[in-house]
């Protein structure tokens, strides 16, 4: 009989189940804690039940563990600073989507190397949050893969659909049964319509395939999510964070009778994918706040140890520690300047 399957598979390798990842390395009962209240935290804050804003800040992504423990423990110092009015999660991001080609993130690539141990990067991962909400630091990140979550869902405050994922049914099904609260980025093209359209469809219901956590394919019915939220971060025709981009966001959830929350995402078209340019966007947020803009609920920066980006060199040894392989990030002390700006803002406001 003629070959007509697999054609083009080289190897199937057998994958470790989520079950036995988190038997490995367990979920502590304070990390538990964390994460829950976390959570609540977000909801209330995402629903405008809490005055505060979030701050989700951290690198475009995670590829070495050690910088990423270092700036966690100064993020954390930062949190604690800025916590009555801010209120931070770490943006923890293991997997990169790209228009082409490219390094796809620690899980599918955590040697840096094209050896795609996709089983050491759900390990690598997995400890890595581990270790950061064992600082009581609650981590936030993109879900890409459908089946990653089920590793690492137990540790993560907040996640994510990107831009090129949004319109995608199998993300709105996988935010549909998500634990955590989640926000949509509006489309690459800037078109909030795909977003608005995502969150209606992730709050309700859905049946989808996937894996369960012992592995086993599996049909998922979920209960749809409702902490669903709008995040701008620009398009192909320019930034979308000023006034009227935020009143318009407004009124198209209002009239999908969508509970109208928005996220601000300061890097990408926002900022011209000019990092230095986030700290404008980041004003213009903690103006509008000030003004009474009700529907603003937190800002995204894309931050680091040190300022830039770099190419992932073929001599690893040779990568800059605490740069940025992906997109280019403000380094430390401009993040903790501006976030502490905005806190003086933000509490003189609430002092006024």
């Amino acid at each position: 009989m003629r070959k007509v399957n697999d054609l083009h598979i080289d190897n199937i390798q057998p994958l470790i189940p989520p079950v036995e990842l988190k038997q490995r390395f367990p979920l502590s009962d304070e990390s538990a804690e964390l994460v829950y209240e976390s959570r609540e935290t977000v909801k209330r804050i995402i629903n405008r039940e809490d005055p505060r804003i979030l701050g989700i800040i951290g690198p475009c992504s995670i590829h070495d563990t050690q910088a990423a423990l270092d700036y966690a423990h100064k993020l954390n110092e930062l949190r604690e600073q800025v916590k009555d009015r801010i209120y931070i999660i770490m943006r923890v991001y293991f997997e990169k989507p790209r228009t082409t080609i490219g390094w796809r993130g620690l899980i599918v690539d955590p040697l840096l190397d094209g050896s795609y141990d996709i089983a050491l990067g759900l390990e690598t991962a997995r400890k890595t949050l581990l270790e950061i909400t064992s600082l009581g630091l609650p981590a936030g990140s993109e879900m890409l893969d459908p089946y990653v979550p089920q590793y690492i869902d137990d540790l993560v405050s907040w996640a994510a659909i990107g831009a090129r994922t949004t319109e995608s049914q199998t993300h709105r099904n996988l935010a549909s049964g998500l634990s955590m609260p989640v926000g949509f980025k509006n489309g690459t093209s800037g078109n909030l319509e795909l977003a608005v359209n995502a969150m209606q469809s992730a709050t309700h219901p859905a049946s989808f395939i996937g894996i369960d956590s012992k592995g086993s394919t599996s049909v998922l019915n979920t209960t749809g999510n409702d902490v669903c939220h709008l995040i701008l971060r620009g398009g192909r025709g320019g930034p979308n964070y000023h006034e009227e981009d935020v009143e318009n966001a407004e009124e198209m959830m209002r009239s999908a009778q969508l509970n109208p929350s928005v996220v601000v995402d300061c890097s990408h078209e926002n900022s011209g994918k000019k990092s230095p340019r986030q700290q404008r966007v980041l004003r213009s947020i903690i103006d509008q706040v000030s003004h009474g803009q009700p529907v603003l609920s937190g800002f995204m920066l894309e931050s680091n140890l040190f300022e830039g980006s770099q190419k992932i060199p073929e001599d690893i040894s040779l990568l800059k520690y605490g740069v940025s392989v992906t997109d280019e990030c403000i380094g430390w002390e401009e993040t903790k300047k501006i976030v502490l700006q905005a806190y003086d803002k933000l509490t003189n406001l609430g002092h006024a």
